[in-house]
Protein backbone atom coordinates (compact mmCIF):
# COMPACT_ATOMS: atom_id res chain seq x y z
CA UNK A 1 0.00 0.00 0.00
CA UNK A 2 2.92 2.29 0.46
CA UNK A 3 3.71 2.57 -3.17
CA UNK A 4 0.22 3.83 -4.06
CA UNK A 5 -0.58 5.73 -1.01
CA UNK A 6 1.81 7.74 -1.10
CA UNK A 7 1.57 8.24 -5.04
CA UNK A 8 -2.01 9.70 -3.96
CA UNK A 9 -0.45 12.12 -1.52
CA UNK A 10 1.68 13.57 -3.34
CA UNK A 11 -0.81 13.63 -6.24
CA UNK A 12 -3.16 15.56 -3.62
CA UNK A 13 -0.34 18.07 -2.93
CA UNK A 14 0.39 18.91 -6.20
CA UNK A 15 -3.67 19.05 -6.69
CA UNK A 16 -3.57 21.89 -3.85
CA UNK A 17 -0.45 23.16 -5.15
CA UNK A 18 -2.00 23.76 -8.82
CA UNK A 19 -5.19 25.33 -7.06
CA UNK A 20 -3.31 27.54 -5.16
CA UNK A 21 -1.41 28.72 -7.67
CA UNK A 22 -4.26 29.67 -10.16
CA UNK A 23 -5.28 32.80 -9.65
CA UNK A 24 -1.34 33.69 -10.15
CA UNK A 25 -1.66 32.00 -13.18
CA UNK A 26 -4.68 33.97 -14.50
CA UNK A 27 -3.15 37.41 -13.28
CA UNK A 28 -0.04 36.81 -15.18
CA UNK A 29 0.03 39.19 -18.64
CA UNK A 30 -0.71 37.02 -21.33
CA UNK A 31 1.79 38.76 -23.54
CA UNK A 32 4.28 41.92 -23.02
CA UNK A 33 4.70 43.38 -20.10
CA UNK A 34 6.20 46.68 -18.64
CA UNK A 35 9.47 44.90 -18.44
CA UNK A 36 9.27 43.64 -22.09
CA UNK A 37 8.39 47.20 -23.41
CA UNK A 38 11.42 48.73 -21.27
CA UNK A 39 13.80 46.18 -23.27
CA UNK A 40 12.05 46.87 -26.54
CA UNK A 41 15.58 47.99 -27.80
CA UNK A 42 17.65 44.97 -26.92
CA UNK A 43 15.15 42.48 -28.22
CA UNK A 44 15.22 41.89 -31.48
CA UNK A 45 12.63 38.94 -31.86
CA UNK A 46 10.01 41.73 -31.50
CA UNK A 47 8.81 45.28 -31.95
CA UNK A 48 7.05 45.98 -28.87
CA UNK A 49 6.94 50.08 -28.47
CA UNK A 50 6.45 52.51 -31.17
CA UNK A 51 10.27 53.69 -32.03
CA UNK A 52 11.70 50.38 -31.50
CA UNK A 53 12.40 51.61 -27.55
CA UNK A 54 10.72 53.64 -25.41
CA UNK A 55 13.49 56.39 -26.22
CA UNK A 56 12.29 55.87 -29.58
CA UNK A 57 15.93 55.64 -31.32
CA UNK A 58 14.65 53.46 -34.05
CA UNK A 59 18.14 51.35 -33.99
CA UNK A 60 18.42 47.79 -33.71
CA UNK A 61 21.36 45.35 -33.48
CA UNK A 62 20.83 42.96 -35.76
CA UNK A 63 23.20 42.90 -38.64
CA UNK A 64 22.29 39.82 -40.85
CA UNK A 65 21.29 42.36 -43.72
CA UNK A 66 24.12 44.17 -44.07
CA UNK A 67 26.13 46.96 -46.72
CA UNK A 68 26.96 43.61 -48.35
CA UNK A 69 24.16 42.26 -48.95
CA UNK A 70 21.09 44.24 -48.31
CA UNK A 71 20.78 44.84 -52.91
CA UNK A 72 19.64 41.52 -52.46
CA UNK A 73 16.48 42.20 -50.24
CA UNK A 74 13.30 40.69 -51.89
CA UNK A 75 9.53 41.21 -50.89
CA UNK A 76 8.52 37.91 -48.40
CA UNK A 77 4.78 39.21 -48.69
CA UNK A 78 2.42 42.50 -49.48
CA UNK A 79 -0.69 42.45 -47.01
CA UNK A 80 -3.73 44.53 -47.84
CA UNK A 81 -5.66 46.99 -46.16
CA UNK A 82 -8.40 46.79 -48.81
CA UNK A 83 -11.41 48.34 -48.81
CA UNK A 84 -12.31 52.27 -50.14
CA UNK A 85 -10.71 53.92 -47.04
CA UNK A 86 -7.02 54.24 -48.67
CA UNK A 87 -5.61 57.67 -47.69
CA UNK A 88 -2.42 58.18 -45.71
CA UNK A 89 -0.83 55.40 -44.08
CA UNK A 90 1.61 56.79 -41.55
CA UNK A 91 1.43 53.81 -39.06
CA UNK A 92 4.67 52.01 -37.60
CA UNK A 93 3.97 48.02 -37.39
CA UNK A 94 4.05 46.01 -33.34
CA UNK A 95 5.35 42.87 -34.35
CA UNK A 96 4.90 40.30 -31.57
CA UNK A 97 4.55 36.00 -31.18
CA UNK A 98 3.99 35.56 -35.05
CA UNK A 99 1.81 38.75 -35.57
CA UNK A 100 2.27 41.76 -37.23
CA UNK A 101 -0.26 44.35 -35.78
CA UNK A 102 -0.88 47.67 -37.88
CA UNK A 103 -3.09 50.25 -37.64
CA UNK A 104 -4.98 52.37 -40.88
CA UNK A 105 -5.95 55.48 -42.30
CA UNK A 106 -9.78 56.10 -40.73
CA UNK A 107 -8.90 54.46 -37.37
CA UNK A 108 -8.66 51.43 -38.55
CA UNK A 109 -6.36 47.97 -36.99
CA UNK A 110 -4.92 44.57 -38.32
CA UNK A 111 -3.58 41.52 -37.32
CA UNK A 112 -1.51 39.79 -40.02
CA UNK A 113 0.45 36.65 -39.62
CA UNK A 114 4.09 37.01 -39.47
CA UNK A 115 5.09 34.38 -41.82
CA UNK A 116 2.57 34.43 -44.76
CA UNK A 117 0.73 37.94 -44.42
CA UNK A 118 -2.66 36.30 -43.93
CA UNK A 119 -5.34 38.43 -41.84
CA UNK A 120 -6.30 37.49 -38.65
CA UNK A 121 -8.94 40.21 -37.65
CA UNK A 122 -9.63 43.53 -38.57
CA UNK A 123 -10.93 46.00 -36.33
CA UNK A 124 -13.03 49.68 -37.93
CA UNK A 125 -13.77 52.06 -35.53
CA UNK A 126 -17.08 53.55 -36.02
CA UNK A 127 -16.87 57.14 -36.36
CA UNK A 128 -18.87 60.14 -36.57
CA UNK A 129 -19.56 61.79 -39.83
CA UNK A 130 -18.26 65.06 -37.62
CA UNK A 131 -15.07 64.62 -37.13
CA UNK A 132 -12.42 67.45 -37.97
CA UNK A 133 -8.48 66.00 -38.34
CA UNK A 134 -6.81 68.76 -39.44
CA UNK A 135 -4.54 66.83 -41.74
CA UNK A 136 -5.37 63.73 -43.28
CA UNK A 137 -6.98 60.37 -41.33
CA UNK A 138 -3.62 58.69 -40.43
CA UNK A 139 -3.03 56.89 -37.56
CA UNK A 140 0.41 56.74 -36.43
CA UNK A 141 0.42 53.03 -35.11
CA UNK A 142 -0.92 50.83 -31.69
CA UNK A 143 0.68 50.16 -28.36
CA UNK A 144 0.92 46.35 -27.19
CA UNK A 145 0.77 45.04 -23.53
CA UNK A 146 -0.60 41.85 -21.82
CA UNK A 147 -3.34 40.50 -24.18
CA UNK A 148 -4.14 44.07 -25.53
CA UNK A 149 -3.42 46.37 -28.24
CA UNK A 150 -4.14 49.64 -27.95
CA UNK A 151 -4.77 52.54 -30.16
CA UNK A 152 -6.28 56.42 -30.67
CA UNK A 153 -9.02 57.14 -33.12
CA UNK A 154 -10.03 60.25 -35.03
CA UNK A 155 -12.77 60.97 -32.90
CA UNK A 156 -10.53 61.42 -29.66
CA UNK A 157 -11.35 57.94 -27.99
CA UNK A 158 -8.55 55.17 -27.00
CA UNK A 159 -9.55 51.70 -27.83
CA UNK A 160 -7.96 48.36 -26.08
CA UNK A 161 -8.79 45.18 -28.34
CA UNK A 162 -7.85 41.97 -27.75
CA UNK A 163 -4.69 41.11 -29.49
CA UNK A 164 -6.21 37.32 -30.72
CA UNK A 165 -9.08 38.43 -31.77
CA UNK A 166 -9.74 42.20 -32.08
CA UNK A 167 -12.73 42.22 -29.58
CA UNK A 168 -13.05 45.35 -27.57
CA UNK A 169 -12.16 45.30 -24.01
CA UNK A 170 -12.34 48.98 -23.15
CA UNK A 171 -13.27 52.19 -25.36
CA UNK A 172 -12.52 55.30 -23.68
CA UNK A 173 -13.22 58.83 -24.85
CA UNK A 174 -10.02 61.39 -24.60
CA UNK A 175 -12.27 64.69 -25.28
CA UNK A 176 -14.77 66.05 -27.78
CA UNK A 177 -14.58 65.66 -31.58
CA UNK A 178 -17.17 68.51 -31.71
CA UNK A 179 -14.51 70.85 -30.40
CA UNK A 180 -12.03 70.16 -32.93
CA UNK A 181 -10.09 67.41 -31.24
CA UNK A 182 -8.96 64.45 -32.68
CA UNK A 183 -5.83 61.73 -32.06
CA UNK A 184 -3.43 60.20 -34.22
CA UNK A 185 -0.49 59.26 -32.32
CA UNK A 186 0.84 55.74 -30.77
CA UNK A 187 0.09 55.51 -27.28
CA UNK A 188 3.22 54.98 -24.90
CA UNK A 189 2.95 52.35 -22.08
CA UNK A 190 5.12 53.18 -19.05
CA UNK A 191 4.35 51.35 -15.47
CA UNK A 192 0.89 49.71 -16.35
CA UNK A 193 -0.21 53.24 -17.98
CA UNK A 194 -1.34 54.18 -21.16
CA UNK A 195 0.37 57.78 -22.01
CA UNK A 196 -1.53 60.09 -24.69
CA UNK A 197 -1.88 63.22 -25.78
CA UNK A 198 -4.19 65.23 -28.24
CA UNK A 199 -4.91 66.67 -31.72
CA UNK A 200 -6.89 69.42 -32.63
CA UNK A 201 -4.31 72.22 -32.73
CA UNK A 202 -5.67 74.39 -35.23
CA UNK A 203 -9.50 74.51 -33.44
CA UNK A 204 -8.34 76.23 -30.26
CA UNK A 205 -8.45 73.35 -28.19
CA UNK A 206 -6.14 72.61 -24.98
CA UNK A 207 -3.30 70.23 -25.32
CA UNK A 208 -3.16 67.99 -22.97
CA UNK A 209 -1.07 64.59 -21.90
CA UNK A 210 -2.77 62.23 -19.89
CA UNK A 211 -2.14 58.90 -18.37
CA UNK A 212 -4.82 55.89 -18.10
CA UNK A 213 -5.06 52.27 -16.43
CA UNK A 214 -4.08 49.51 -18.71
CA UNK A 215 -6.32 47.27 -17.66
CA UNK A 216 -9.07 49.65 -17.58
CA UNK A 217 -8.69 52.81 -19.20
CA UNK A 218 -10.02 54.76 -16.26
CA UNK A 219 -7.89 58.54 -16.30
CA UNK A 220 -5.55 58.46 -13.69
CA UNK A 221 -4.08 62.05 -14.45
CA UNK A 222 -4.68 64.78 -16.68
CA UNK A 223 -2.25 67.69 -17.47
CA UNK A 224 -3.40 70.25 -19.68
CA UNK A 225 0.36 71.97 -21.31
CA UNK A 226 -1.41 75.82 -21.83
CA UNK A 227 -0.76 78.23 -18.08
CA UNK A 228 -3.20 78.45 -16.30
CA UNK A 229 -5.26 75.05 -16.80
CA UNK A 230 -5.53 72.76 -13.56
CA UNK A 231 -4.36 69.40 -13.68
CA UNK A 232 -5.90 66.24 -11.64
CA UNK A 233 -4.24 63.10 -10.33
CA UNK A 234 -7.17 60.37 -9.08
CA UNK A 235 -9.62 62.59 -9.68
CA UNK A 236 -8.38 65.91 -7.17
CA UNK A 237 -6.61 68.87 -8.66
CA UNK A 238 -3.26 68.51 -9.35
CA UNK A 239 -1.89 72.47 -9.92
CA UNK A 240 -2.43 74.74 -12.51
CA UNK A 241 0.23 74.03 -15.34
CA UNK A 242 2.30 77.36 -15.03
CA UNK A 243 1.71 80.45 -13.77
CA UNK A 244 -1.67 82.16 -14.83
CA UNK A 245 -1.15 85.16 -17.26
CA UNK A 246 2.50 84.91 -17.40
CA UNK A 247 2.84 84.56 -20.79
CA UNK A 248 -0.59 84.56 -22.31
CA UNK A 249 -3.17 88.34 -21.71
CA UNK A 250 -6.33 88.15 -20.49
CA UNK A 251 -8.38 84.74 -21.51
CA UNK A 252 -6.50 84.04 -24.59
CA UNK A 253 -5.14 80.82 -22.32
CA UNK A 254 -8.34 79.15 -22.67
CA UNK A 255 -7.82 78.59 -26.38
CA UNK A 256 -4.24 78.46 -26.64
CA UNK A 257 -3.59 75.24 -28.98
CA UNK A 258 -0.84 73.36 -28.01
CA UNK A 259 -2.01 70.41 -29.37
CA UNK A 260 0.59 66.79 -27.80
CA UNK A 261 -0.34 65.19 -31.32
CA UNK A 262 2.50 63.58 -31.65
CA UNK A 263 3.17 60.81 -28.71
CA UNK A 264 6.45 61.19 -26.89
CA UNK A 265 9.53 59.12 -25.28
CA UNK A 266 10.16 58.25 -22.06
CA UNK A 267 13.77 57.39 -20.42
CA UNK A 268 13.59 55.28 -17.52
CA UNK A 269 17.37 56.65 -16.41
CA UNK A 270 15.76 59.82 -15.25
CA UNK A 271 12.24 58.91 -15.21
CA UNK A 272 10.65 61.10 -17.76
CA UNK A 273 8.31 61.72 -19.64
CA UNK A 274 9.23 64.04 -22.58
CA UNK A 275 6.02 65.23 -25.04
CA UNK A 276 6.23 68.19 -27.53
CA UNK A 277 3.22 70.94 -27.93
CA UNK A 278 2.02 72.39 -30.45
CA UNK A 279 1.46 75.35 -32.48
CA UNK A 280 -0.39 78.08 -30.41
CA UNK A 281 -3.65 79.42 -31.55
CA UNK A 282 -4.25 80.97 -33.23
CA UNK A 283 -1.77 81.49 -35.74
CA UNK A 284 -1.54 85.29 -36.29
CA UNK A 285 0.62 85.83 -33.48
CA UNK A 286 -0.49 89.86 -32.84
CA UNK A 287 -3.63 88.60 -31.06
CA UNK A 288 -1.47 86.82 -28.70
CA UNK A 289 0.99 88.83 -26.93
CA UNK A 290 3.73 87.01 -24.92
CA UNK A 291 5.67 83.57 -24.90
CA UNK A 292 2.51 81.80 -25.09
CA UNK A 293 3.87 78.70 -22.63
CA UNK A 294 3.82 75.88 -23.37
CA UNK A 295 3.39 75.70 -26.90
CA UNK A 296 5.99 74.68 -29.43
CA UNK A 297 8.05 73.67 -26.46
CA UNK A 298 9.01 70.06 -25.38
CA UNK A 299 8.03 69.38 -21.70
CA UNK A 300 9.69 66.70 -19.15
CA UNK A 301 6.59 65.46 -17.02
CA UNK A 302 6.49 63.04 -14.26
CA UNK A 303 5.10 59.94 -15.08
CA UNK A 304 3.78 59.07 -11.58
CA UNK A 305 2.00 62.63 -11.20
CA UNK A 306 1.63 64.15 -14.28
CA UNK A 307 3.97 66.83 -12.92
CA UNK A 308 5.90 69.23 -15.49
CA UNK A 309 9.44 69.16 -14.22
CA UNK A 310 11.14 71.30 -17.11
CA UNK A 311 10.03 73.07 -20.17
CA UNK A 312 12.24 74.07 -22.95
CA UNK A 313 10.36 76.29 -26.09
CA UNK A 314 12.20 76.34 -29.09
CA UNK A 315 9.58 79.02 -31.38
CA UNK A 316 8.54 81.54 -28.51
CA UNK A 317 5.69 83.74 -29.55
CA UNK A 318 5.30 81.03 -33.19
CA UNK A 319 3.73 83.39 -35.97
CA UNK A 320 5.22 80.36 -38.40
CA UNK A 321 2.85 77.13 -37.35
CA UNK A 322 6.13 75.98 -36.07
CA UNK A 323 4.71 73.31 -34.13
CA UNK A 324 7.50 71.67 -31.22
CA UNK A 325 5.50 68.50 -31.61
CA UNK A 326 8.90 66.44 -32.90
CA UNK A 327 10.38 63.54 -31.04
CA UNK A 328 12.91 64.65 -27.93
CA UNK A 329 15.31 61.41 -28.25
CA UNK A 330 17.53 60.91 -24.85
CA UNK A 331 21.13 59.38 -25.75
CA UNK A 332 24.50 59.95 -23.98
CA UNK A 333 27.49 61.56 -25.36
CA UNK A 334 30.95 63.22 -24.30
CA UNK A 335 31.01 66.83 -25.24
CA UNK A 336 34.12 68.37 -24.12
CA UNK A 337 35.58 65.78 -22.38
CA UNK A 338 32.21 66.10 -20.52
CA UNK A 339 30.27 62.98 -20.02
CA UNK A 340 26.32 64.27 -20.45
CA UNK A 341 23.03 62.57 -20.55
CA UNK A 342 21.18 64.88 -23.32
CA UNK A 343 18.30 64.64 -25.65
CA UNK A 344 17.71 65.89 -29.41
CA UNK A 345 15.05 67.06 -31.38
CA UNK A 346 14.87 68.35 -34.66
CA UNK A 347 12.26 70.61 -34.39
CA UNK A 348 9.69 72.15 -37.34
CA UNK A 349 11.65 75.28 -37.06
CA UNK A 350 14.45 74.17 -38.75
CA UNK A 351 17.01 73.37 -36.05
CA UNK A 352 17.80 70.60 -34.24
CA UNK A 353 18.57 71.41 -30.38
CA UNK A 354 20.34 69.49 -27.95
CA UNK A 355 19.52 69.81 -24.16
CA UNK A 356 20.62 68.04 -21.17
CA UNK A 357 17.47 66.08 -20.35
CA UNK A 358 18.32 66.17 -16.43
CA UNK A 359 16.92 69.72 -16.14
CA UNK A 360 15.85 70.97 -19.90
CA UNK A 361 19.46 73.09 -19.90
CA UNK A 362 20.18 74.12 -23.31
CA UNK A 363 23.26 72.88 -25.01
CA UNK A 364 23.25 73.72 -28.65
CA UNK A 365 21.37 74.64 -31.96
CA UNK A 366 22.14 74.03 -35.26
CA UNK A 367 20.02 74.40 -38.46
CA UNK A 368 19.27 71.30 -40.48
CA UNK A 369 17.51 72.66 -43.39
CA UNK A 370 18.48 74.87 -46.65
CA UNK A 371 17.68 78.36 -44.61
CA UNK A 372 15.53 79.45 -41.60
CA UNK A 373 14.06 83.05 -42.47
CA UNK A 374 12.55 83.69 -38.99
CA UNK A 375 15.55 83.58 -37.19
CA UNK A 376 19.29 83.47 -38.21
CA UNK A 377 20.28 80.75 -34.62
CA UNK A 378 20.12 80.76 -30.81
CA UNK A 379 22.08 82.64 -28.20
CA UNK A 380 23.44 80.75 -25.24
CA UNK A 381 20.28 81.42 -23.42
CA UNK A 382 18.92 78.99 -25.94
CA UNK A 383 16.32 81.78 -27.47
CA UNK A 384 16.01 83.00 -31.27
CA UNK A 385 18.06 85.35 -33.09
CA UNK A 386 14.91 86.56 -34.65
CA UNK A 387 14.62 88.66 -37.91
CA UNK A 388 11.75 90.89 -37.40
CA UNK A 389 11.10 91.30 -41.01
CA UNK A 390 10.60 87.53 -41.14
CA UNK A 391 7.51 87.46 -38.57
CA UNK A 392 4.11 88.11 -41.00
CA UNK A 393 2.80 91.57 -39.89
CA UNK A 394 -0.42 92.49 -37.92
CA UNK A 395 -3.11 92.33 -41.22
CA UNK A 396 -5.29 95.65 -40.40
CA UNK A 397 -8.78 95.94 -41.28
CA UNK A 398 -8.38 92.60 -44.02
CA UNK A 399 -5.39 90.47 -45.58
CA UNK A 400 -1.86 91.75 -43.90
CA UNK A 401 1.10 92.07 -46.28
CA UNK A 402 2.88 88.56 -47.39
CA UNK A 403 6.35 87.71 -46.48
CA UNK A 404 8.60 84.82 -47.45
CA UNK A 405 9.07 82.75 -44.36
CA UNK A 406 11.24 79.37 -44.43
CA UNK A 407 11.11 76.29 -43.87
CA UNK A 408 7.13 76.55 -44.74
CA UNK A 409 4.43 75.73 -41.99
CA UNK A 410 5.44 71.87 -42.78
CA UNK A 411 8.81 72.43 -41.13
CA UNK A 412 12.02 71.56 -41.86
CA UNK A 413 10.61 67.93 -40.26
CA UNK A 414 6.74 67.08 -39.39
CA UNK A 415 5.99 64.40 -37.92
CA UNK A 416 8.08 61.36 -39.15
CA UNK A 417 10.42 60.16 -36.68
CA UNK A 418 14.34 60.49 -37.13
CA UNK A 419 16.46 57.21 -36.01
CA UNK A 420 19.42 57.43 -34.17
CA UNK A 421 22.38 55.27 -34.59
CA UNK A 422 24.26 53.87 -31.20
CA UNK A 423 26.71 52.73 -33.38
CA UNK A 424 27.89 55.88 -35.20
CA UNK A 425 26.44 58.31 -32.86
CA UNK A 426 24.35 60.12 -35.37
CA UNK A 427 21.29 61.10 -35.77
CA UNK A 428 19.42 60.08 -39.45
CA UNK A 429 16.33 63.09 -39.90
CA UNK A 430 14.16 62.76 -42.43
CA UNK A 431 13.91 66.81 -43.62
CA UNK A 432 12.48 69.37 -46.22
CA UNK A 433 13.63 72.25 -47.95
CA UNK A 434 10.78 74.59 -48.78
CA UNK A 435 9.03 78.26 -47.86
CA UNK A 436 6.16 79.82 -47.94
CA UNK A 437 4.54 83.33 -48.38
CA UNK A 438 2.17 83.66 -45.04
CA UNK A 439 0.27 86.22 -44.19
CA UNK A 440 -2.21 87.65 -41.10
CA UNK A 441 -6.01 87.98 -41.01
CA UNK A 442 -8.56 89.10 -38.77
CA UNK A 443 -9.68 86.02 -36.45
CA UNK A 444 -12.00 85.76 -33.75
CA UNK A 445 -12.83 82.09 -31.51
CA UNK A 446 -15.49 79.67 -32.27
CA UNK A 447 -15.51 76.62 -30.54
CA UNK A 448 -14.89 73.76 -33.01
CA UNK A 449 -14.33 75.95 -36.04
CA UNK A 450 -10.49 76.57 -37.81
CA UNK A 451 -8.98 79.22 -35.36
CA UNK A 452 -6.08 80.10 -38.11
CA UNK A 453 -6.24 83.76 -38.36
CA UNK A 454 -3.68 83.53 -41.37
CA UNK A 455 -3.19 82.43 -45.32
CA UNK A 456 -0.27 80.77 -46.95
CA UNK A 457 1.29 79.35 -49.82
CA UNK A 458 3.96 76.74 -50.16
CA UNK A 459 6.25 77.12 -52.48
CA UNK A 460 9.86 75.35 -53.62
CA UNK A 461 12.87 76.83 -52.81
CA UNK A 462 15.30 74.29 -54.65
CA UNK A 463 15.60 73.02 -58.00
CA UNK A 464 16.48 69.39 -57.34
CA UNK A 465 15.38 68.91 -54.46
CA UNK A 466 12.63 69.15 -51.43
CA UNK A 467 13.16 66.13 -49.44
CA UNK A 468 16.34 65.61 -47.75
CA UNK A 469 17.56 62.59 -45.49
CA UNK A 470 20.26 64.03 -43.18
CA UNK A 471 22.84 62.56 -40.90
CA UNK A 472 23.50 64.80 -38.60
CA UNK A 473 26.42 64.96 -35.74
CA UNK A 474 24.68 65.82 -32.29
CA UNK A 475 28.55 66.64 -30.57
CA UNK A 476 29.28 69.16 -33.80
CA UNK A 477 25.75 70.01 -35.10
CA UNK A 478 27.72 69.41 -38.37
CA UNK A 479 25.70 67.32 -41.02
CA UNK A 480 27.77 64.35 -41.84
CA UNK A 481 25.39 63.36 -45.17
CA UNK A 482 22.40 64.05 -46.75
CA UNK A 483 20.09 62.27 -49.74
CA UNK A 484 18.17 64.77 -51.50
CA UNK A 485 15.00 63.88 -53.11
CA UNK A 486 12.69 65.27 -55.27
CA UNK A 487 9.18 64.99 -53.43
CA UNK A 488 9.39 65.86 -49.76
CA UNK A 489 9.96 63.10 -47.25
CA UNK A 490 7.15 62.22 -44.63
CA UNK A 491 8.16 58.94 -43.52
CA UNK A 492 9.98 57.36 -40.37
CA UNK A 493 13.17 56.49 -40.54
CA UNK A 494 15.58 52.88 -39.45
CA UNK A 495 19.17 52.25 -38.67
CA UNK A 496 20.60 48.70 -38.14
CA UNK A 497 23.53 47.24 -36.72
CA UNK A 498 24.31 46.34 -40.40
CA UNK A 499 25.17 49.99 -40.90
CA UNK A 500 22.14 50.64 -43.17
CA UNK A 501 19.40 53.46 -42.97
CA UNK A 502 16.10 52.83 -44.11
CA UNK A 503 13.68 55.43 -45.38
CA UNK A 504 10.10 55.96 -48.15
CA UNK A 505 9.37 58.41 -49.94
CA UNK A 506 6.67 59.86 -51.63
CA UNK A 507 7.31 58.48 -55.18
CA UNK A 508 6.76 54.92 -53.93
CA UNK A 509 10.12 53.90 -52.66
CA UNK A 510 11.86 52.04 -49.84
CA UNK A 511 15.65 52.85 -49.62
CA UNK A 512 18.27 51.64 -47.80
CA UNK A 513 21.83 53.87 -47.65
CA UNK A 514 25.45 53.48 -46.07
CA UNK A 515 24.59 54.76 -42.46
CA UNK A 516 28.15 56.20 -42.31
CA UNK A 517 28.56 57.70 -45.94
CA UNK A 518 24.70 57.73 -47.47
CA UNK A 519 25.18 55.93 -50.61
CA UNK A 520 22.03 54.59 -51.72
CA UNK A 521 22.93 50.83 -51.70
CA UNK A 522 18.84 49.21 -52.40
CA UNK A 523 15.28 50.71 -53.41
CA UNK A 524 12.28 48.59 -54.02
CA UNK A 525 9.12 50.30 -55.47
CA UNK A 526 6.15 49.70 -53.44
CA UNK A 527 3.25 51.18 -55.86
CA UNK A 528 1.92 53.86 -53.80
CA UNK A 529 3.88 56.78 -51.77
CA UNK A 530 5.70 55.37 -48.65
CA UNK A 531 5.08 57.47 -45.26
CA UNK A 532 5.16 54.91 -42.93
CA UNK A 533 8.26 54.32 -40.36
CA UNK A 534 9.77 50.65 -41.21
CA UNK A 535 10.96 48.46 -38.36
CA UNK A 536 13.18 45.32 -38.26
CA UNK A 537 12.93 42.03 -36.43
CA UNK A 538 14.36 38.30 -36.76
CA UNK A 539 12.10 35.32 -37.00
CA UNK A 540 12.52 31.85 -37.47
CA UNK A 541 16.57 32.90 -37.61
CA UNK A 542 15.94 35.52 -40.24
CA UNK A 543 16.21 39.08 -39.98
CA UNK A 544 13.16 40.82 -41.74
CA UNK A 545 12.23 44.38 -42.51
CA UNK A 546 8.71 45.73 -42.80
CA UNK A 547 6.84 49.06 -43.65
CA UNK A 548 3.63 50.44 -44.54
CA UNK A 549 2.91 51.53 -48.39
CA UNK A 550 0.05 54.31 -48.98
CA UNK A 551 0.23 57.87 -50.03
CA UNK A 552 -1.25 60.96 -48.40
CA UNK A 553 -0.75 62.83 -44.90
CA UNK A 554 -0.62 66.77 -44.96
CA UNK A 555 1.19 67.34 -48.19
CA UNK A 556 -1.81 66.36 -50.43
CA UNK A 557 -4.16 68.37 -48.07
CA UNK A 558 -2.12 71.44 -47.39
CA UNK A 559 0.83 71.62 -49.88
CA UNK A 560 -0.23 74.14 -52.44
CA UNK A 561 1.99 74.36 -55.54
CA UNK A 562 4.37 71.71 -54.26
CA UNK A 563 1.32 69.18 -53.56
CA UNK A 564 0.20 69.67 -57.65
CA UNK A 565 3.65 68.67 -58.43
CA UNK A 566 3.29 65.28 -56.98
CA UNK A 567 -0.84 65.04 -57.93
CA UNK A 568 -0.45 61.58 -59.85
CA UNK A 569 1.36 59.69 -56.85
CA UNK A 570 -1.16 56.57 -56.51
CA UNK A 571 -3.11 56.32 -52.50
CA UNK A 572 -2.80 53.06 -51.53
CA UNK A 573 -2.85 50.69 -48.59
CA UNK A 574 -0.11 48.08 -47.77
CA UNK A 575 1.68 46.03 -45.71
CA UNK A 576 5.18 45.32 -47.21
CA UNK A 577 7.37 42.69 -45.52
CA UNK A 578 11.35 42.07 -46.46
CA UNK A 579 14.25 39.28 -46.17
CA UNK A 580 17.05 38.20 -48.09
CA UNK A 581 16.40 35.20 -50.39
CA UNK A 582 17.42 31.37 -48.56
Amino acid sequence: MKGPMMRALSGAAALSLAVAAAPLIAQAPQGPNDADLMNDAASTGDVLTYGMGPQAYRFSTLKAIDTSNVSKLVPAFAASLGGEKQRGQEAQPIVYDGTIYVTGSYSRVFAFDARTGEEKWQYDARLPDGIMPCCDVVNRGAAIYGDKIIFATLDARLVALNRNTGKVIWNKQIADYKEGYSATAAPLIVKGMVITGNSGGEFGVVGAVEARDVNTGELIWHRPVIEGHMGTLKGKDNGITGKLNATWTGDLWKSGGGATWLGGTYDPETNLLFFGTGNPAPWNSHLRPGDNLYTASTLAIDPDTGVIKWHFQTTPHDGWDFDGVNEFIPFDATINGKPMKLGAKADRNGYFFVLDRTNGKFISASKFVMQTTWANGFNKNGKPNYIPEGRPPAPGEGKGKPVFASPSFLGGKNWMPMAYSQDTGLFYIPSNDWGMDIWNEPIAYKKGAAYLGAGFTIKSIAEDHIGALRAMDPKTGKIVWEYKNKAPLWGGVLTTGGNLVFTGTPEGYLKAFDAKTGQELWKFQTGSGVVGSPVTWEQDGEQYVAVMSGWGGAVPLWGGEVAKSFKDINQGGALWVFKLPK
